[in-house]
């Protein structure tokens, strides 16, 4: 199909007008890196749920309607990649998704968004959890934060976590059957850093200096660089260090501008950079 001539990646995630996050993220992150982002929203906002008042619809009763006329143009995708999931109806909608357009040379990036610091998010419950972890074996590369990888492994979290028991955390993800996984976002005093296990090889550490507090929309531009990197072909670590050192860059500018924490990051300013 002429449709296909061009690479593309499939984005699953809600669609924010404001506050930089989710597919408003992904969209022109992908497109600068020279492939086509295609979305799928799963809800649309007005602006994110940081905020004291937004406007909110949710797009599950219309998201299979929309997949059916991808299949109709029967688009190929070099990479997929999906965000927050609000309930278990999405959940096995995407689980459909992957199962169709999954083939042999899509990358697909799972970005399992369901809490911090130790605890589920607020709209969160332990079933849906679980029913997220049912997603990760379609990963090529997952994505966690520290407390979403204890979740998924059923263990203990501690912020403190040591590198032999973040590989065994590692080890057991790997088991349920993605060969690449970055525990992202691990506090080291005044450091973020990213633990990268991949499949076969001795884990690595990216660090970064923190730069201001924690901001929306952080991880999506993390898992954004990082899908695009891998369908453009470049090394796994090397995508990890990318992202790493773009967003503490972008963060930078972004205490420098002295912008609320809701409105995220200002990476618009460095999107000839990336």
């Amino acid at each position: 199909m002429l449709h296909n001539h061009q690479k593309k990646i499939a984005v699953i995630n809600d669609f924010c007008g404001f506050g930089r996050c989710s597919i408003a993220v992904s969209l022109p992150i992908i497109s600068a890196m020279r492939i086509q982002c295609c979305p799928l929203p799963t809800s649309i906002f007005s602006n994110h749920t940081g905020f004291d008042s937004f406007y909110y619809t949710d797009f599950t009763d219309h998201m299979e309607a929309y997949i059916a006329e991808w299949s109709k143009l029967q688009l190929h995708f070099k990479g997929i990649l999906t965000g927050f999931l609000g309930s278990p109806e999405q959940i096995e909608i995407v689980k459909k998704f992957l199962k169709e357009f999954k083939r042999e040379d899509t990358v697909t990036v799972i970005d399992p968004v369901m809490g911090d610091y130790g605890k589920l998010y607020p709209t969160y419950s332990p079933a849906l959890a679980r029913q997220m972890a049912d997603l990760v074996p379609y990963a090529d590369i997952l994505t966690p934060n520290l407390t979403e990888a204890c979740i998924l492994t059923d263990t203990d979290y501690r912020a403190d976590m040591k590198e032999d028991r973040l590989l065994t955390v590692c080890e057991k993800l790997r088991d349920l059957g993605p060969k690449k996984i970055v525990i992202s976002g691990l506090e080291r005093g005044g450091d973020l850093e990213n633990f990268i296990f991949e499949n076969g090889r001795s884990p690595v550490t990216v660090r970064e200096h923190k730069v201001g507090t924690c901001r929306s929309g952080t991880g999506d531009v993390f898992s954004s660089i990082v899908a695009a990197d891998a369908v453009n072909g470049v090394s796994f670590a090397d995508s990890v260090r990318h992202a790493s050192s773009f967003i503490a860059k972008v963060l930078r500018r972004t205490v420098e501008l002295d912008l609320p924490k809701t409105d995220g990051i200002c990476f618009e300013e460095f999107l000839s950079e990336i």
